[in-house]
């Protein structure tokens, strides 16, 4: 994915894609959290200039207009900040503009911050003023959406998780990844991105889907790692070229299934797979529906072990991201930052398997 050197450039057909889950995902994140709290935070940490060459709005203006349009906005009774954090000057001057002239729709309840800066360094600053005053972050949706690989640090995604009420929407720039795994210079941005230097694992990777797979699975590990328990993911491509996955990352299962309903409205086989074109509108490849994978994810879980609850299967695909990928093998070193390489955790709510005379709520895989 080429990064722009204008203010304004064309909308391609896979961002077109993840614009259309955000919107969907916004729809019911907005009256759950914005009922419940004081204060709730959309953050955009590569906001852009908030439209397209074509006219089409970029992130900033689909949230904005996902709280303005939303028919529960009578029910969000706490205050709405959204953060729009961008690098270039000149689309941060003209995301003002475009905000500007859309403030007096907006409800009295909605504050908009433009910062001029870079992602990390921004938010940094953030929790390093929340830790000062022993502080938290406001429960957050948090995305992340850059150009290539350099900027999102790990480190920053898991001090946004010490907040319990955050979420992480956030691009993982796999073709750039898969193309400069293996360049000196590329080192430090993949070491920051992943948190560790276990990519390196994935270089000498020879088959193309093992070598996605690792890597996917890595990034996984370290966003639960962070404190995720619920990750999902689903890959963009340009025709059959694939550009990049969106990752999101939540402490709750509530927000696992609003993401995943969001992307099921778009992508309705279960095949998290977003195959745009050129043309003006976006083609999803889905014919038909295959739920093989979900059928060998259920039998490797729960195969063998007799009768068991709904609610732990429930609780299992809540965990899947609806193709499995397979861990990293051995993953990064934890946080405590002791160098033993941790086990992906993947399958810890399938542990418990004793659960005779509860068969009302309950199914047999063979």
């Amino acid at each position: 994915m080429t990064t722009p050197r204008t203010t304004l450039w064309p909308l391609e057909s896979h961002s077109r894609a993840k614009h259309l889950v955000l919107r969907s995902y916004l729809n019911g994140w907005f009256p759950i959290l914005g009922s419940w709290n004081g204060r709730i935070l959309f953050i955009d940490g590569f906001a852009g200039p908030g439209k397209y060459a074509g006219g089409e709005d970029g992130s900033p203006l689909i949230a904005l207009k996902a709280l303005r349009e939303h028919k529960a906005k009578g029910l969000i009774k706490g205050e709405v900040v959204f953060v729009f954090i961008e690098s270039d000057p000149e689309r941060a001057e003209h995301l003002r503009g475009l905000i500007d002239s859309l403030r007096p729709s907006l409800p009295a309840s909605c504050r908009i911050d433009v910062v001029h800066g870079r992602f990390d360094e921004t938010m940094t600053d953030v929790l390093d003023s929340l830790d000062a005053r022993a502080n938290r972050l406001a429960p957050a949706f948090v995305m992340i959406d850059p150009f290539g690989v350099s900027g999102t640090p790990m480190s920053v995604l898991w001090r946004i998780f010490r907040n319990s009420k955050a979420e992480i929407y956030a691009s993982f720039m796999y073709e750039a990844i898969n193309r400069f795994k293996a360049t000196p210079e590329f080192e430090e941005h993949l070491t920051a991105l992943f948190g560790c230097d276990t990519w390196r694992d994935g270089i000498d990777i020879g088959d193309p889907t093992t070598r996605k797979n690792f890597f996917y699975g890595l990034y996984e590990q370290q966003l639960r790692g962070a404190g995720a328990r619920y990750v999902v993911h689903f890959d963009l491509y340009e025709k059959n070229r694939l550009v990049y996955a969106i990752f999101f990352a939540t402490k709750h299962s509530k927000g696992a299934d609003l993401i995943k309903q969001a992307i099921w409205k778009i992508a309705p086989f279960g095949d998290f797979a977003f195959h745009g074109t050129h043309a003006t509108q976006l083609t999803l490849g889905l014919e038909t529906a295959d739920y093989e994978p979900l059928k060998q994810a259920l039998r490797g879980a729960f195969g063998g072990k007799g009768w068991v609850r709904i609610e732990k299967v429930a609780e299992f695909v809540f965990r899947q991201d609806g193709l499995p990928h397979g861990p990293a093998e051995e993953g990064c070193a934890g946080a405590n930052g002791n160098g033993r390489r941790d086990r992906h955790r993947r399958n810890d709510a399938t542990e418990e398997t004793d659960v005779s005379g509860r068969y009302q709520a309950s199914l047999q895989v063979a």
